[in-house]
């Protein structure tokens, strides 16, 4: 646990648009350490397509030693889908750090914000409570090489890892966040076709449930709660599932606000988080000033609650909420970029921010 109420953050500004959101984001965090004396200190480092030009690798390896010694880490969006051999140096940042940290827990909150057009039937605000280091992650579920396997030129197998261990710690997660908000956790399963692994997964949340009996948990098969998502997503509180199926819900719901954009993302373990845009690196818009930032500068809101919660401190809570309501104030005044109905760029948008800061 850090030893003052200072916080020290490695900033990774990524591929394409990460640059600019990231410079906005930073801007964010210079202007709310000011407002709560949070004493931030950031350390910019580079990973992704900059380091493989400069280092001959996406991620030095000395990387770790220094996140490890910081109290978080900020990770603008790496363009992952490029890097495809790791002997040539093409490491996955974000795997990586998942892995190496233990990052157990991704939590993407969604929600739909006055003054954004949005498809989803209802205004709603929920959570995802993704596990962020098994299932069918080929590259990230192995101690040693990956689980998916050529048999024939015609033929894969892909190997699913489920343990009783991290199926307990992501539920009591997700009943961790409940307790914060409705009190109301879904378990989000395929137990009638995969039997086992996620007859483990069903089997720990209920156990969790018993210590929490101020929380109702219901339990939904995944491709029901889909539907569900899309006729009614204001019935939901916060949803608790395996890696897969919540990397594709939590998108649903990000995109059923508004945006992916306007979904934050932390990836929280015992010891270390990290803030990561819950989008890519979208190199088609890059350096035009007209990405939105907030997906980024609401995760690192996520960031300094994780710090908060471990710390019990005040302010770095108190500046978390006061991101997530510049954030709120500045999209209902159309003060956002023009993906999301805006008229301002990058830039700008991150300074709206810090000006209602």
């Amino acid at each position: 646990m850090p030893k003052s109420n200072a916080m020290r953050l490695v900033v990774l500004p990524g591929d394409g648009i990460g640059p600019e959101i990231t410079a906005a984001t930073v801007a964010v965090l210079e202007a709310v350490s000011d407002r709560f004396g949070l004493g931030l200190a950031l350390e910019h480092e580079l990973a992704g397509h900059e380091s493989l030009k400069r280092y001959g690798t996406t991620l030095r390896p000395e990387l770790l030693e220094k996140v490890r010694a910081a109290d978080g880490l900020v990770m603008g969006p790496m363009s992952t889908f490029d890097y495809l051999d790791e002997s040539k140096g093409g490491i996955n940042p974000s795997m990586f750090f998942r892995k190496k940290l233990d990052l157990f827990a991704n939590i993407r909150p969604a929600r739909t914000y006055p003054g954004v057009k949005h498809p989803a039937v209802a205004e709603f605000d929920l959570v995802v409570v993704r596990e962020n280091t098994e299932g069918f992650y080929a590259d990230r579920n192995m101690e040693s090489g990956g689980s998916e396997m050529l048999v024939t030129p015609d033929v894969c197998v892909s190997l699913r890892r489920i343990t009783r261990e991290c199926c307990n710690r992501i539920a009591r997660s997700a009943f961790r966040v409940a307790m914060t908000r409705r009190k109301r956790v879904h378990a989000v399963h395929k137990a009638n076709v995969l039997k086992i692994g996620d007859g483990m997964f069903l089997e720990e949340c209920r156990k969790v449930a018993a210590e929490f009996p101020e929380v109702t948990m219901d339990e939904y098969i995944v491709d029901a709660m889909a539907a569900h998502l899309v006729r009614a997503p204001q019935k939901f509180d916060v949803l608790v599932t395996t890696n897969m199926f919540g990397d594709i819900l939590s998108d649903l719901t990000a995109e059923l606000s508004g945006s992916i954009g306007l979904g934050g993302s932390v990836n929280a373990g015992t010891r270390y988080a990290m803030a990561q845009a819950a989008h890519g690196s979208a190199p088609d818009i890059a350096g035009q000033d007209v990405a939105n930032p907030f997906s980024l500068i609401l995760s690192t809101a996520q960031l300094l609650d994780w710090h908060a919660e471990r710390l019990g401190s005040t302010n770095f809570a108190a500046a978390a909420r006061a991101i997530e309501v510049a954030v709120a104030d500045a999209v209902a005044a159309g003060e956002t970029t023009v993906d999301i109905g805006g008229r301002l760029g990058t830039a700008a948008t991150g300074k709206a921010v810090v000006a209602r800061l």
